[in-house]
């Protein structure tokens, strides 16, 4: 029983490690740009849950308006931030990001205060029985939400126009333009998407901890790299399987490695042995 209570705990971490990294993989797939401001949006959305929530007592309106809110700060980021150097080596970009991220941890920090905010009443804190087990309401609105929203992505990806010309526009950018896809309308849309996806998951971790603060994004950007590297730069299905795989490595190291090193070590750890086998990722091809 233990096991099934610490493989559980792990698909639920996981699943809101994969919200986080499949957007921060949307954006590397199509740009190569290794979007580190994506934690910024992540907390954005948490601070955005905790506030409407609070205003109306409705956690699913909340979850919309951080999703649309954040998705088109997304757009607009890439419109202001990105788009203007995409011709420029990828470190520029890189250097832009990180930047970005650090100016928007400090107006949270200004606009919310130093020292997080909370629910005044936090929703979905009653307690369920699965399998012997007890988890909160919470909990399983989580691996549900992180399950039907990868879902609704991934039949995006492969049932909908938009889902071929973002692949299209993934394998060769001036090919698909020639065949008459707009790239800058799929480039919109992928930060759109990703951003959006990064709010969800905010807005997740403010459910599960009862608390937003201004550096809340720090250790999820750090892991989400982890995460894209393990699956395979690019790759969303590898990153899928990674982030839930990070998940349920830390749920089952917390037990058994604890008292060497912490739940963020472990994932590290596992981070550097994967690479070490597989230097291309979980799913990557060798060169």
């Amino acid at each position: 029983m233990l096991y099934v209570e610490l493989f559980l705990q792990g698909l639920i971490q996981g699943s809101i490690y994969a919200l986080v990294a499949v957007g921060l993989t949307l954006v590397y797939g199509l740009l190569r740009i290794l979007h580190i401001a994506h934690a910024g949006l992540f907390t954005l959305g948490g601070y955005i849950g905790v506030l409407v929530t609070d205003a109306t007592g409705s956690l699913a309106l909340a979850l919309l308006v951080a999703a649309v809110t954040v998705g088109l700060l997304g757009m607009a980021l890439y419109r202001v931030c990105y788009e203007p150097i995409l011709n420029k080596p990828p470190f520029v970009a890189l250097i832009a990001s990180i930047g970005l991220f650090i100016a928007m941890e400090e107006i949270y920090r200004i606009v919310f205060g130093p020292y997080g905010l909370s629910y005044q009443a936090p929703p979905l804190q009653d307690s369920v029985v699965l399998w012997g087990m007890h988890l909160t309401q919470a909990e399983l609105a989580v691996m549900g939400g992180g399950v039907v929203v990868i879902a609704v992505l991934a039949l995006l990806a492969e049932k909908t126009r938009a889902g071929t010309a973002w692949k299209a526009t993934v394998t060769d950018p001036q090919m698909a333009q020639s065949f008459g896809i707009d790239t800058v309308r799929v480039r919109y849309l992928n930060f759109f998407i990703g951003s959006a996806l990064a709010a969800c998951a905010g807005v997740m971790v403010a459910l599960m901890n009862n608390l937003v603060e201004p550096t809340m994004g720090s250790v999820p950007s750090y892991k989400a790299l982890a995460i894209i590297v393990l699956g395979g730069l690019g790759d969303v299905r590898g990153t899928l399987i990674a982030a839930l795989a990070l998940g349920v490595i830390e749920a089952f190291g917390t037990i058994y490695l604890g008292d060497l090193m912490d739940r963020d070590a472990i994932a590290f750890a596992f981070l550097i042995v994967v690479l070490m086998i597989r230097p291309q990722g979980l799913l990557g091809r060798k060169a």
